[in-house]
């Protein structure tokens, strides 16, 4: 038997037949089989945790049968509590299925310190201008002291205390400028 007899013979219209019938079979139960094992119709609608402190959330997010992952810690903000939850992926209000994670991103205790820089002989405005790109603030009362030099830096310093090149503060503090006078020798 030729090649061409056997495509026109009934024996392979079987085979075709006998082939898709066993192709949708399979899609129909694979269909069913992933929507029983994926949960297709469970909802769980993801709560606000933004505030919260890890304790609530992890009891929070067991009564929902749902997980957490801590994926990182932001910078600093003051207007939440120290270690709650600043940042959530899925967001509030989202729909989600059992043993979901919930990505989480917290506050951290405090903000995190910066170096102080060498700063000595720079203008004012030179040191001005490095101080804030580092995330410092600067104070409005500047310390004046006999030096040759007008609004050159001699030193900076924190609460009073006298700072270092090296040593550290917590970003967002005060410094203070101690800068010559401009009448010295």
């Amino acid at each position: 038997m030729s090649v061409f007899q056997f495509l026109k013979s009934k024996s392979f219209f079987i085979q075709v037949a006998i082939a898709i019938v066993g192709l949708l079979v399979f899609i129909f139960a694979l269909k069913y089989w992933l929507g029983y094992s994926t949960n297709h119709d469970q909802k769980i609608q993801v709560p606000n945790l933004h505030k919260m402190s890890l304790e609530n959330v992890e009891q929070k997010l067991k009564e929902l049968n749902l997980d957490f992952i801590v994926i990182d810690s932001a910078s600093y903000n003051p207007d939440y509590p120290k270690k709650s939850v600043i940042e959530q992926s899925p967001e509030s209000g989202d729909f989600v299925k059992e043993k979901r994670k919930i990505y989480l991103t917290l506050n951290p205790s405090k903000y995190r310190d910066v170096t102080i820089p060498d700063l000595n002989g720079r203008t004012k405005r030179q040191a001005t201008s490095h101080l804030r790109s580092i995330g410092f603030n600067i104070g409005t009362n500047p310390v004046s002291v006999r030096d040759i030099g007008k609004d050159v830096v001699r030193g900076l310093r924190y609460k009073g205390k006298i700072l270092n090149q090296g040593d550290k503060l917590p970003l967002n503090s005060i410094v203070d400028l101690v800068l010559g006078d401009g009448e010295g020798n």
